[in-house]
């Protein structure tokens, strides 16, 4: 048993890709017992690049550390009900189901309440409507790609990163705990449904983007790099690096030009515009004039010069680096930093993996590895479902269940 902030507490997940694993594995590295259930062979997701050289999946590792795994015969009515079972096993720190899987069959809600009444289920889907989509459909319809990329560009810009489905499975952990503490003070369960599209449509809402369109009437354009509504862009070095600089408010500007020393040449644009900059609104404004100052002064610096002078004066700045660079030269990135652990990745080998974000002191947990498919099957059949070991043989001789494939 895992100690941890959520000890004790026991999460089963049925799910596949980004959002539902997410949401569990969260739960997992603040200490919960979550059990994925997969089909015999693994998943849509089990495989899924990027991929080891020895084909396993450094995706679904990356996704599952800390769980248990249990593989079942999903096609057949013993294994699904041996699903089922799982999902509604007694205990107050039991009865909680996260899942992406299509909406109602074998899995369906008003059947597993009628197992266990207080069941708290988590329901991730495409649409409110019970409609298909995915991060990358949700993301061309809220807007994102038309107002990315240069300022010229006749198209769209795609994101690399599955935005929306990482706050749909932080989403989902939240709601998981809030539904728990629910259930512990009134007794009552429930059927919580999150809809990817709905996640990215309340993040436009938080931030603004719809009160500008519906409020302004204005439709957001392309900026490039510029930073929106205050001073923000990217510029290279004298030794060709490219860095990051950020002022968000007045003051912090104030402290980019005295790093810089360019009081003079920034009083001198401020007569060439007409005003002052003074807010975040006149930083954005005269985005272009600022930009061209200090495009000129950091070609003349190196990136060791700029890092002393902007940490010197707490200036917003960073340099752009790639992942292996991140890696090799970056200490937040090693071992120095007590969310990553070296671990072995059963089938992969020993990397930095990263427990939780969530410094909570003594209770932070260190990473714990993915499991292997099918890894603990005999161990929850047991503990869980409180099978004798002659009747896990003989679901095993019915394959109705799998341990851990062979290798090689």
């Amino acid at each position: 048993m895992t100690s941890g902030l959520l000890s004790g507490m026991r999460v089963v997940e049925g799910s596949a890709f980004v959002a539902a694993p997410l949401g569990g594995m969260t739960l997992a590295q603040l200490g919960a017992d979550v059990i994925r259930f997969d089909p015999i062979g693994g998943g849509l997701d089990y495989r899924r690049w990027p991929i080891h050289r020895d084909g396993l999946s450094l995706y679904w590792a990356g996704l599952n550390k800390g769980k248990r795994s249990i593989a079942l015969d999903l096609r057949s009515e013993e294994g699904r009900d041996l699903a089922r079972s799982l999902i509604t096993a007694p205990g107050s720190d039991a009865g909680m189901f996260l899942t992406n899987y299509p909406a109602g069959g074998w899995i369906d809600y008003q059947h597993l309440v009628g197992r266990r009444p207080d069941l708290i289920m988590c329901h991730i889907l495409g649409n409110a409507d019970g409609s298909t989509a995915v991060d990358y459909t949700v993301n061309a319809a809220v807007g994102f790609p038309s107002i990315t990329g240069p300022e010229d560009l006749d198209g769209v810009v795609n994101s690399v990163l599955p935005t929306w489905d990482l706050v749909a499975g932080m989403t989902a952990a939240t709601g998981l705990l809030a539904a728990d503490r629910h259930r512990a003070r009134t007794g009552e369960g429930g059927l919580f449904r999150l809809p990817l599209f709905d996640v990215a449509l309340a993040v436009l809402g938080h931030l603004g983007y719809l009160a500008e369109v519906q409020v302004n009437g204005n439709q957001r354009g392309r900026y490039g790099n510029y930073l929106y509504g205050a001073f923000g862009r990217d510029f290279v070095t004298a030794d060709g690096r490219r860095v990051m600089v950020v002022a968000i408010t007045a003051r912090q500007f104030r402290g980019l030009v005295e790093a810089a020393g360019l009081q003079p040449e920034i009083a001198a644009a401020e007569g060439r515009v007409g005003f002052e900059f003074r807010s975040d609104g006149d930083l954005f404004a005269a985005r272009e004039p600022i930009a061209a100052v200090l495009e000129a002064w950091l070609a003349t610096q190196t990136l060791s010069e700029v890092a002393a002078l902007f940490d010197a004066h707490r200036v917003l700045w960073g340099p752009y680096q790639s992942m292996r660079e991140l890696l090799e030269s970056d200490p937040r990135a090693s071992a120095a930093n007590p969310m990553l652990t070296h671990m072995e990745q059963p089938g992969i080998g020993s990397y930095l993996m990263p427990g939780s974000p969530l410094d909570s002191g003594h209770h932070r947990l260190s990473a714990r590895p993915a499991p292997r498919l099918g890894q603990h099957t005999d161990e929850i059949l047991a503990s869980v479902l409180g099978l004798d070991e002659a009747e896990i043989g003989r679901l095993h001789d019915r394959k109705v269940v799998a341990g851990v494939e062979p290798t090689g």
